[in-house]
């Protein structure tokens, strides 16, 4: 069973990284991330707002190869869906495949309140889905 951290947690290492998620501080020694969000909703989703520093890998593009990436190479990786449900399975495919501490943020994108950005470049305090986006679905699981 995958861990889950909470949205408080989460911030709470972001903080300590410094930098934000997809670029966190570097403690692997080879270039790599300490710390990794993986946000598994779909581009167009993702382009509307995300966690910032994360990284937008949909679970139809998960594959072997795209484990080389360098969020992939994080001491821990914490996967992001839209209230967490997808993200538990895809997190759980990851743990099996990755040299790194993987777990799902609890509540997905909905319960996260900290910084995000909106994929244009601009950044501001956090809030999930907008009420009148309709109910989340999260995608299907990991190929592989």
């Amino acid at each position: 069973m995958v861990d889950e951290i909470t949205p408080a947690e989460l911030r709470a290492r972001l903080d300590g990284e410094g930098s934000g998620s997809g670029d966190g501080a570097d403690d692997t020694g080879d270039g790599a991330p300490s710390l990794s969000v993986v946000d598994i909703r779909d581009p167009a989703t993702y382009a509307d707002g995300h966690i910032a520093g994360a990284v937008n890998v949909p679970p139809n593009r998960l594959s072997t190869a795209a484990l080389d990436a360098e969020w992939a190479r994080a001491d821990e990786v914490v996967v992001a869906c839209y209230v967490g449900k997808s993200s538990k399975q895809v997190a759980s495919v990851l743990d099996r495949h990755l040299d790194a501490d993987v777990a799902s943020l609890r509540g997905g994108f909905d319960a996260w309140s900290g910084p995000t950005d909106d994929g244009r470049g601009s950044s501001a305090a956090g809030s999930g889905r907008a009420p009148d986006e309709g109910p989340a679905t999260d995608g299907p699981e990991a190929p592989f």
